[in-house]
């Protein structure tokens, strides 16, 4: 019997709501992300996380094999379902991930925590160059946006690329602020002012 709640992940999350949709199997979960760009909120970089995800789904009992078929020179095929308490926990994950922080750890915020271990020219050389990368996202991002809108889909099934959207324009934003205080030195450092900050600090 398990004594501790099943942990939640996005990729966990997606596969669960395939699957709340009907039976299938994992390369056709792995078929449907992709075609709904949900990849670039799931990582399935791996192909095998996804049959770890399932795997780990299946232990929790929060979803199981429905039937397994082998067709002429083909590998085993196994489909799987959701259980009732894959959905009841489904929506719990939903409630929590939509309404609480998570202590999330990305890349950047780390990086620019210790910024001060690059000289400031570097440090500003870096930041011209994630600028170039965010603002190349966004129109990439947008071009996507406005051809599913000409489709006519729904916003409903939008609201994640508006999300990114908000997301890439605020950090452009941040990052026109901080590379112009470098470049005219409103914003710098070098190691004497680092050692004097350090020891004002400890007193």
């Amino acid at each position: 019997m398990r004594t501790e709640a099943p942990r939640r992940s996005p990729l966990a999350l997606a596969v669960l709501a395939l699957l709340a949709e009907e039976p299938m199997h994992a390369y056709r979960m792995q078929q449907l992300i992709k075609e709904r760009a949900k990849d670039d909120v799931v990582n399935v970089a791996q192909r095998n996380s996804i049959y770890q995800t399932i795997a780990r789904l299946v232990r929790d009992q929060l979803a199981r094999v429905r039937e397994t078929s082998r067709e002429e020179n083909r590998p085993e095929r196994v489909v799987y379902e959701i259980t009732a308490l894959g959905k009841a926990t489904l929506e719990t994950w939903m409630e929590t991930m939509l309404s609480a922080l998570a202590r999330e750890f990305p890349e950047f915020p780390a990086a620019v925590s210790f910024i001060a271990l690059l000289p400031p020219s570097k440090a500003r050389a870096c930041l011209e160059a994630r600028r170039t990368a965010v603002a190349q996202r966004l129109a990439e991002a947008r071009i996507g946006l406005e051809r599913v809108q000409a489709m006519g889909l729904p916003r409903l099934f939008v609201l994640e690329d508006e999300y990114r959207d908000a997301l890439s324009k605020a950090e452009l934003a941040w990052l026109d602020g901080v590379i112009a205080d470098l470049r005219d030195k409103t914003l710098t450092w070098n190691r004497a002012w680092l050692r004097d900050v350090a020891r004002r600090l400890q007193q």
